[in-house]
């Protein structure tokens, strides 16, 4: 039986933000934070699911590939976002077997997911575009209301096995939550692992 997909959402032609060249963003639902500020929290909403469309590898890539010459004109191509784009590692890896291989894959992570999850798709990803929230324990269980040993363990296997250019990590400034000594501390930490791609950004809450 072929893996399904439960999409909330495709949005096409998007630049710079999802993944390099002309993007489709596909919104999957799931997700194993439920983040105080979180961007997309109908992602995790049961309310969501029952709304979702569930999609093959074949379904999927017969919606997108409408896109193909863009994407191998300007490198672009597929990003997996969420939610957790990892909890669904199984259908993502088998998507890669569908698509041109001059379509760029990228997933948007917070890699609180289990390691098996990431090693299904280090071969099948591109670019790992992570969100790490903050590398302060006690911040990041504040924040999150999860432990942080996920992250901690796959980050550090991503940097065994990925090399630094296929990985962006953003590291958010979060409204009562970090502060800029704890931004500091994770840069530190992640240029220690050896990462070179670092974001710093602002978190911009909603009214």
């Amino acid at each position: 039986m072929s893996v399904t997909l439960p999409v909330f959402s495709i949005e096409r032609h998007r630049l710079v933000t999802d993944g390099q060249g002309v993007t489709t963003l596909v919104g999957a639902y799931g997700c194993s934070l439920q983040c105080k500020y979180c961007l997309n929290p109908h992602a995790w909403q049961p309310s969501t699911l029952e709304r979702c469309v569930h999609l093959t590898p074949e379904q999927l890539y017969n919606k997108v590939k409408i896109d193909n010459l863009y994407f191998l004109a300007t490198g672009g191509g597929v990003t997996f976002g969420g939610g957790e784009s990892l909890l669904h590692a199984p259908f993502i890896a088998a998507f890669r077997k569908l698509c041109d291989p001059g379509w760029h894959l990228a997933v948007e992570t917070s890699l609180h997911v289990p390691l098996q999850n990431l090693e299904q798709v280090l071969d099948a990803v591109d670019e790992f575009i992570v969100d790490i929230k903050d590398m302060d324990e006690a911040v990041y269980a504040s924040y999150t209301g999860q432990s942080q040993a996920p992250l901690m363990d796959n980050l550090r296997h991503l940097a065994a096995c990925v090399s630094p250019e296929r990985v962006q990590i953003r590291i958010p400034r979060i409204p009562a939550y970090n502060t800029e000594e704890h931004v500091r501390a994770s840069l530190y930490w992640l240029k220690q692992l050896g990462f070179t791609r670092l974001e710093v950004f602002n978190y911009i809450l909603r009214k």
